[in-house]
């Protein structure tokens, strides 16, 4: 009998736990962002480097992006969280909210832009990852996992690419920085007014055992979820990218008095390649895409036949052998045109950043509350750069991209509703609920 009573009251006690559990499921699904601060917070810091027309210019460790940090910095304070900077730069505001010594669940992107870019690109999931802690920890909700909303540095790359990231999962190497975009005396004098250095760029390092994971909304910066009206895209895989720089070398001329037949105009070489290159990535690797970002002519006057033409060449795919294919291709291609006009060609690998596939386990928990919250979803690859790339080398990483209209990015046009952002937050929210707890 007292047996029997025993395990009567086991079992009670065992129902009665899993009804509170149920009851605290439930309540933590019903939560949502306060949309109105979510709102304000977003406009304050787009007003942070804003242009006339509507856009915003925070070039990484640039005045305005150092404005946007300390922003940041200043807000987590306000709202009751540990503000920290790590070696790389990035910025953080953490919520201890869960067992003790146990892991953190990292949400984020970036405030740095592309030169006279937009206000949504990387912003929007920085408010977003603040918005979802401030929610937290006004609710008192204990989770097994600590929360942290990170602001990772240059993502964009105005130095280069995905320094933050790269130097937190403990990727980043000394070639990535050994020829920034613009010169290393102005990198490090970036760096030094931003108080980091080269070596302590290295230092930022966590060990992935401290990682629950990665979460990251963003735009989609594309046209495949406002043509179809899908609220929330659930992104499988993110593309790798691989950058490089190419010199066609020939011959400095009088542009009046050479003929042209006679010269060996490195401007031919480089157009020539140019042109190659979108008929070769069209027609050999359709789906895929190669730009030429900028092409520097020396000596770069009117009345001089250029000698040297530098062109800045980068290729996207979604895997690594297909990459190798690409760069095997387009380096056979510049191989084509020097020869065509009587000119040398050197290439210079500059970045390799490799394809990465988001966590299924992540994705899972994005499509369930998109369900949960009526929102329409999709899966879709990402054709651009993330920090949730290099995140997904150490954690389990997911990603949710929010519509753009008219696929505008990297433009003052960027521009996304803002029911969609309230949408895309509140789906943060939740993951980050359901991940953590």
């Amino acid at each position: 009998m007292y047996n029997r009573k025993r395990i009567h009251s086991s079992l009670l006690l065992n129902s009665d736990r899993s009804k509170a559990a149920q009851m605290k499921n439930k309540s933590l699904s019903s939560l949502r962002i306060n949309d109105e601060r979510f709102r304000a917070n977003f406009e304050t810091l787009a007003a942070i480097g804003a242009t006339p027309d509507g856009g915003v210019h925070r070039p990484a460790l640039s005045e305005a992006h150092l404005e946007a940090r300390r922003w940041f910095l200043e807000h987590a304070k306000q709202i009751g969280l540990d503000a920290r900077m790590d070696g790389a730069g990035n910025h953080s505001a953490v919520l201890l909210c869960g067992r003790a010594g146990g892991p953190t669940l990292l949400l984020g992107s970036h405030l740095d832009s592309v030169p006279y870019g937009g206000r949504f690109d990387g912003a929007l999931g920085v408010v977003a990852a603040l918005e979802v802690l401030q929610v937290v920890k006004e609710q008192g909700i204990s989770l097994n996992t600590h929360l942290e909303a990170i602001d990772f540095t240059d993502e964009e790359g105005h130095f280069a690419n995905f320094v933050g990231s790269l130097g937190l999962a403990g990727r980043l190497e000394p070639e990535h920085i050994q020829h920034p975009r613009g010169g290393r005396d102005r990198f490090r004098q970036a760096l030094c007014q931003a108080g980091l250095s080269e070596s302590s760029l290295f230092s930022a390092g966590r060990d992935p055992a401290t990682l629950a994971g990665y979460l990251e909304l963003h735009i989609e910066q594309g046209i495949r979820l406002i043509e179809s009206g899908i609220q929330i895209g659930v992104v499988t895989n993110i593309v790798g990218i691989r950058s490089f720089k190419i010199k066609f070398i020939g011959r400095a001329d009088h542009a009046g008095t050479t003929p042209m037949d006679k010269r060996l105009d490195a401007a031919q070489g480089a157009s020539a390649f140019t042109l190659a290159s979108r008929e070769l990535v069209m027609n050999e690797f359709p789906g895929y895409v190669a730009t030429v970002g900028n092409m520097e002519f020396e000596p770069g006057v009117f009345n001089v036949v250029p000698h040297t033409v530098t062109v800045a060449l980068e290729f996207r795919a979604d895997d690594d052998h297909k990459l190798d294919e690409m760069e095997a291709a387009l380096r056979q291609q510049v191989s084509v045109a020097a020869q065509q006009f009587g000119l040398e060609s050197e290439t210079e690998h500059l970045d390799n950043t490799p394809p990465a596939h988001m966590n299924d386990q992540v994705r899972e928990a994005f499509v369930n509350v998109s369900k949960a919250l009526g929102l329409k979803h999709t899966f879709l690859p990402s054709g651009a750069g993330h920090d949730a790339q290099c995140m997904a080398e150490i954690c389990p990483t997911g990603m949710i991209f929010v519509p753009s209209v008219g696929g505008f990015s990297h433009s003052a046009k960027e521009f996304t509703e803002w029911e969609d952002c309230a949408n895309g937050a509140n789906a943060l929210l939740q993951a980050a609920l359901m991940l953590a707890r």
